[in-house]
């Protein structure tokens, strides 16, 4: 008798790519990308590219650089000469783009800084793309974030999906959906082999302490305050960092080009919640050790996004709050006091570690050294 069931879905080919440009490598998503490519694809070229701004540090990149298929350079994304050198230099055939300003009370105080690092850089970026010749980048993918959907409603039971509308709140997410319209744009007209990825929040080692979850155990670890924007009600979603390095991985070499992919869970944590949890880590009562402070100019209350497109891919969430934070926790125990240097600005309630005195001098942009 012949069989009922259904036949199984045909696996999607394998993408393999031969030379990786990473941007931004040295900072905190893109380092764990980085790290985690090295070791697992060892027949892969990796060519790490960061001007090791602030929030940086070739600390994280310390496993990769000790492969021979890894090599690091210390240079901008907005010099023009520079990334297409690197991409007909190395024979890149992918590009991984995380290489980005990416907290907001720093886009509140220099907006314009977020203009040059996210959209012009990007743009800098595609036109490198474009000017290697046809075919010569196969595979251009795109990183971006769950804020260019803007505030989710309160009572949504779905999250925004990939197709969802892109209402930007803030200079930051403005500028990354600016940066997502260019690499349309170049899609459209170019033909570039693009996929984007919009994520949830990241948390995990390595981690520059101006976001919340380091900034919060860094502070417990002296005993508080722990500073709360507004009420605490806010809401995100939390992923760990070796969940979202797996889930570009599986971008990378499943994803499909032209499509968008949410890196999401629905694992949702009020703001409030995460500082009393991690009081609880240290031995610190909340009553006393959280500080509510203002409030952002406008803070959304909420990120919701769905993620089953990805999870169709092969991808799911693997490590729960409980185990990622006490991981978390015991990085920064052992190493969050001289990873960086001086982090006190980066712990005030309302950091700005890129004022206009520190803006990136644009003449200096053609200054660069190899490792």
């Amino acid at each position: 008798m012949a069989s009922t069931s259904a036949a199984p879905a045909p696996a999607l080919e394998k993408y393999v790519p031969k030379s990786i440009l990473i941007t931004g490598a040295a900072g905190f998503i893109a380092s764990h990308v980085a790290n985690r490519l090295v070791r697992d694809h060892p027949s892969y070229r990796v060519l790490a590219l960061d001007k090791l701004d602030y929030c940086a540090s070739l600390n994280n990149l310390a496993p990769a650089l000790a492969s021979p298929n890894f090599r690091f350079v210390r240079g901008d994304v907005a010099s023009a000469d520079l990334v297409l050198h690197l991409l007909l230099g190395e024979r890149v055939d992918t590009v991984m783009h995380f290489a980005a300003q990416t907290h907001v009370d720093n886009s509140f105080g220099n907006s314009l800084e977020f203009t040059k690092n996210n959209v012009i850089a990007t743009h800098v970026l595609l036109e490198a793309c474009r000017r290697a010749g046809p075919g010569a980048v196969r595979r251009f993918v795109h990183v971006s974030t769950d804020e260019v959907y803007g505030e989710t409603d309160s009572d949504a039971a779905v999250g925004n999906h990939e197709a969802s509308q892109l209402l930007p709140t803030n200079p930051y997410s403005a500028t990354k959906a600016a940066a997502e319209m260019l690499v349309m744009a170049y899609a459209r007209s170019y033909g570039l082999p693009a996929i984007t990825t919009r994520g949830n929040n990241v948390y995990g080692p390595q981690q520059f302490p101006e976001k919340l979850v380091p900034k919060f155990i860094l502070l417990a670890m002296r005993g508080g305050p722990l500073p709360v924007h507004g009420d605490g009600s806010h809401a995100r979603s939390y992923l760990y960092c070796d969940d979202v390095a797996e889930a570009f991985d599986v971008v990378l070499h499943r994803g499909q080009i032209g499509s968008v992919y949410n890196i999401g869970t629905t694992r949702e944590r009020r703001v409030i919640d995460v500082a009393r949890h991690i009081c609880g880590m240290f031995g610190l009562d909340p009553a006393e050790a959280i500080r509510t402070v203002s409030d952002r100019p406008f803070n959304d209350h909420r990120y919701f996004i769905d993620d089953q497109k990805l999870k169709a891919l092969g991808w799911s969430e693997r490590t729960p709050w409980e185990v990622g934070i006490k991981k978390t926790a015991d990085w920064y125990i052992k190493h969050g006091n001289d990873w960086w240097g001086d982090v006190s600005g980066a712990l005030l309630p309302h950091p700005r570690m890129l004022t206009p005195q520190q803006s990136f001098d644009s003449a200096s942009m053609t200054n660069f050294d190899f490792n």
